[in-house]
């Protein structure tokens, strides 16, 4: 393919929510799962596709979502990246959300 994209575009249920918390520079930081259920065509084959995604929100956008519950409704974009220098654990790292 030769372009080096990594974006993920995402809509489903918030099937969990921690608290924010901030980091030792006092930037908000969320971490939350979406849960995601949709059909898909994969090789001219519908797919049933159910799925839940961990996800982290830093700044602003945390702030936002930190009102959400479980079971709100919402669509993410943002990029894929490990959850730390330490771990291959990919995580939705969301950098708008919409209602």
């Amino acid at each position: 393919m030769g372009v080096e994209a990594n974006t993920v575009v995402l809509s489903g249920t918030v099937a969990k929510i921690d608290v924010l918390r901030h980091t030792p520079a006092g930037v908000p930081v969320l971490d939350f799962s979406l849960a995601h259920a949709s059909s898909q065509v994969e090789a001219g084959h519908a797919r049933r596709v159910e799925l839940e995604v961990p996800a982290i929100a830093v700044g602003e956008l945390a702030t936002r979502l930190a009102s959400r519950h479980p079971g709100d409704r919402i669509a993410i974009a943002g990029f894929l990246a490990s959850r730390s220098s330490r771990s291959t654990q990919l995580v939705v790292h969301a950098t708008q959300v919409q209602d």
